[in-house]
């Protein structure tokens, strides 16, 4: 007969998600992950699989709860200039809430890997190209390619300084002015 989990599966993820949030993939150790989530390591392989399963998981997580501001945005805003703006303005909120750790752990999970680590860096890479071509299609017309990259550079930017201690209107004032680059005649 198998053994009953003794554990909240959703809360030890949540505890998971904001250990590789904090300290980024390959930093964050299996002893660490078993500690932050109250668990053994036998219970994390059988509930989760590996480490890297886990991280996959927390990741789907995090894009289903604090990264879904980007897609809400995105979605609900009636124009692009509108859905930028506010893409901007969400993430100088989420990035620095102190309610977890500060930033974005889709871009800020994979900044020191190893050779080891090559298929989880070019994972988080394949969101962050994704988000971006969204922003693309967002914008529209002839100059969306470029202001697509450059409101990501915003956006990366600014999970790094939230993560050097920037404060959230510090980051709301970066976000006013990089929407000066919007161009005036597009939607």
């Amino acid at each position: 007969m198998a053994r009953q989990r003794s554990f909240d599966r959703d809360e030890a993820l949540e505890s998971a998600l904001r250990e590789f949030w904090r300290h980024g993939y390959e930093a964050t150790s299996v002893a660490s992950l078993t500690q932050a989530m109250g668990i053994r390591p036998p219970s994390l392989y059988a509930a989760f699989g590996d480490k890297r399963r886990l991280f996959e998981e927390a990741v789907t997580r995090y894009q289903e709860t604090h990264g879904a501001f980007t897609t809400r945005a995105l979605a609900e805003a009636p124009t692009g200039r509108e859905a930028i703006e506010r893409v901007l303005l969400e993430a100088a909120e989420q990035y620095t809430d102190p309610a977890h750790p500060p930033g974005c752990l889709i871009i800020s999970a994979a900044v020191n890997c190893g050779p080891e680590s090559a298929e989880v860096e070019e994972w988080l890479r394949g969101f962050r190209q994704a988000a971006k071509e969204a922003l693309e299609a967002r914008i529209g017309g002839p100059d969306a390619p470029a202001l697509a990259v450059f409101y990501a550079s915003v956006i990366q930017g600014m999970s790094t300084q939230a993560r050097d201690g920037a404060t959230r209107e510090e980051l709301e004032r970066v976000a006013r002015l990089a929407m000066l680059a919007y161009p005036a005649t597009a939607r």
